[in-house]
Parts: structure tokens; C-alpha cells; sequence
């Protein structure tokens, strides 16, 4: 998770507050925020739809929402190998769907051949590739432009879990043209846990969305109208948004995270982590840790993976005596970046990873 700006906490300790005295709440109160949540969404990942943007409180929430409604109803998966399992168990419990894992190729160097496989594993029995813009293990970059060109030729739907890049990553959907974006906020969008964003293109236009739930009705906003039941949705994709999205708490938070990012731009954030870790790749990769061309991963996040005769459990010891907290995914010590680190953040990871020789 990323830390919480000190705006964010601001608006959410407003939040709060502002439940201890409710009847200062109207209905209009229970749309604006989430409205402008879509705004700021929308911008984050260019689209001019706004309204095919929604709020939901997890990316398995989101995933289930796309494997209830996807067009092709059978027909292989494509995952990513060692992929987040937010995006694994949804799809794994529509017994129609054959689910296929591409795994990374052996190699330090195995972001292109990723690629090339990823491709290769399009073809007319595919319904879907779901995977993110890098992978959440090692941060290896896959390219969505080629992936969704070839989705398209083959009729497979394209879905993107943005968690681990939306908001430091610049993502374009004019460009990409996904079918589906999911993106819990914790992350990159710097937001609060336990909500997220999601973007459903047109082939969900008349799907079924999870839940069934009032406040994505026609005509919603009539609170005095609420007993008049109503078969359709409101317009887009808002039929596919959670129930209490009006949540005053973490909307609020959300957007104030979401509208810094704005600020900062997503292409620029990446470009201060690519100036930061240049050097200190360069050093870390000449003591014999391996780390992917950066053509193929990531800059606010990427795998450094230790040479074979070393032990994993001295490194993490050295990284925790210097105070450096970084994950462990799989076989790669995942770094994540960001604008809150500088150059001395780097120096001290390099001096633990040198003392661990």
C-alpha cells in the first residue's frame, strides 16, 4: 500500500465528522462525490466517457462483474503466470472458462520473451487475456497496444488489472482500448483501502451487474421516488458500481488522492522514478543481481533478483537492519519508488544490498 497524503487524511477525517451530524446530509450529497470520482478517473486514464467509469470496493469485485458479462461465454483465459490472485479466483470459479497461465521464461532477462508468448497465446479459442500493465511480482512491463491490436483480430476481450500501474504509470484507453479496467485505489492512486475504480467498455453495455442494488436505478436521485421500482440503469457503465458507493468517508479520500495524482501526472511521477533508480541499477546490477532491461519493467516498480549462491533470508535481514521495507514476491525483492523517495532512500538500499555480498 502506498502511505496516505496528509490531504487524504484531512478528507477523510472531514468525512467522519461529518457523519456525527447527518441531517446535514441531502441527497445530492449521495451522488457529487462519486460523480466527481468518475471525472478524476476518466482523466487518470484518458477516456471522455466518464459515465463508463465507476466505483467499486475491490478488484475481485470488479473482475467478477466482467466474467458474469463477458460476450464469448466459454473459451480459454489468458493469464499472466504468478499473477495476482484478485484476478485468478473470479475467473477460476466460472467452470466455463479454460484458464491459461503463461508463465515468465526462465532468465534474468525475460520481459520480451514474456511478451512474445503473451501474443503468441491469442488465437480464436482465447475469450479473454486479463493482466496487468506490469506484472505485480517484478514489475515486468507488458505491452497492452500489441496485445489489444491482436485481441481484436481474434474477438478476445481485453482486461486490464491497472492496480499496480494506474496513477504512476501513464495509461492511455484511447490508445489501449480495454475492454475492462480495474484498479483498486490503495495503491498508485495513493487512495484508502477497501475502494477502487473500474472502467466497462460497450460490450458490457447490458450486462448484469453483481449486485442489484438501488442506487444504480433510473431515476435514483428522487429519493421520494424510490418505491416506483425501475428495471433500467442509469446510464454507461453505473449499473456495474457498488451498493453505499456514497461512501462519505472514503470517496472523499479517494478523490483527493486521485485529483494529486492529476497534478503530479502520471508520465512525470514516472519519470522521477526512472531518473532515481538509473545509477543505482546500474551499481546494483554490477554486484551480480539481475534486473530486467528497462524497455521491460517498470520504473516505480521492478524485480531485483539475487544471484543463485546467495541466501534470500541474509538479504532481507540487511535490508530490515537498514530499515528498508520492500515485499518479496515469488523470486524477486519487489522495489516500488515513488515521489516520496529521494537519492538517499537509494543509497541505502544499495549499501544493503552490498553488504549482503
Amino acid at each position: 500500500m502506498s502511505p496516505l497524503l496528509k490531504k487524504v487524511e484531512n478528507a477523510g477525517r472531514k468525512g467522519i465528522a461529518a457523519k456525527r451530524k447527518p441531517y446535514k446530509i441531502g441527497p445530492d450529497d449521495f451522488f457529487e462525490d462519486s460523480n466527481y470520482s468518475r471525472l478524476l478517473f476518466s482523466k487518470i486514464i484518458n477516456t471522455d466517457d466518464q459515465n463508463r467509469c465507476v466505483i467499486i470496493p475491490s478488484v475481485s469485485y470488479g473482475i467478477a462483474n466482467v466474467v458474469n458479462n463477458l460476450p464469448k461465454k466459454s473459451g480459454k483465459v489468458i493469464l499472466a503466470g504468478e499473477q495476482f490472485p484478485s484476478n485468478v479466483y473470479p475467473w477460476k470459479a466460472n467452470a466455463n472458462y479454460d484458464l491459461k497461465f503463461v508463465v515468465r521464461p526462465q532468465g534474468s532477462q525475460s520481459g520480451e520473451k514474456w511478451n512474445a508468448d503473451l501474443l503468441n497465446a491469442i488465437n480464436d479459442d482465447v475469450a479473454v487475456i486479463s493482466i496487468g500493465n506490469v506484472h505485480w511480482a517484478d514489475g515486468t512491463l507488458f505491452d497492452l497496444k500489441a496485445i489489444g491490436e491482436k485481441a481484436r483480430k481474434h474477438d478476445c476481450a481485453l482486461i486490464i488489472d491497472g492496480t499496480q500501474s494506474i496513477g504512476a504509470f501513464p495509461f492511455d484507453q484511447n490508445e489501449i482500448k480495454a475492454d475492462a479496467i480495474i484498479c483498486a485505489g490503495y495503491k498508485w492512486l495513493m487512495g484508502p483501502y477497501s475502494i477502487g475504480m473500474a472502467y466497462y467498455g460497450e460490450i458490457f453495455d447490458n450486462g448484469t451487474p453483481v449486485e442489484n442494488n438501488w442506487i444504480a436505478r433510473n431515476k435514483s436521485e428522487d429519493f421520494s421516488g424510490l418505491v416506483n421500482y425501475a428495471d433500467e440503469y442509469q446510464e454507461g457503465s453505473i449499473r456495474y458500481e457498488v451498493g453505499e458507493k456514497s461512501n462519505f468517508i472514503l470517496v472523499p479520500m479517494l478523490n483527493a488522492a486521485m485529483k494529486q495524482i492529476l497534478k503530479w501526472n502520471p508520465a512525470s511521477i514516472q519519470q522521477y522514478c526512472e531518473n532515481l533508480i538509473e545509477e543505482p541499477l546500474e551499481e546494483i546490477s554490477s554486484m551480480g543481481y539481475q534486473i530486467e532491461d528497462k524497455n521491460f519493467r517498470g520504473s516505480h516498480l521492478f524485480g531485483i533478483r539475487i544471484p543463485k549462491e546467495m541466501e534470500i533470508s541474509n538479504v532481507l535481514k540487511n535490508l530490515k537492519t537498514s530499515r528498508i521495507n520492500i515485499s518479496t514476491r515469488g523470486d524477486a525483492l519487489r522495489i516500488s519508488p515513488n515521489v516520496y523517495n529521494d537519492e538517499r532512500d537509494l543509497r541505502k538500499l544499495v549499501r544493503a544490498l552490498k553488504s549482503s555480498l
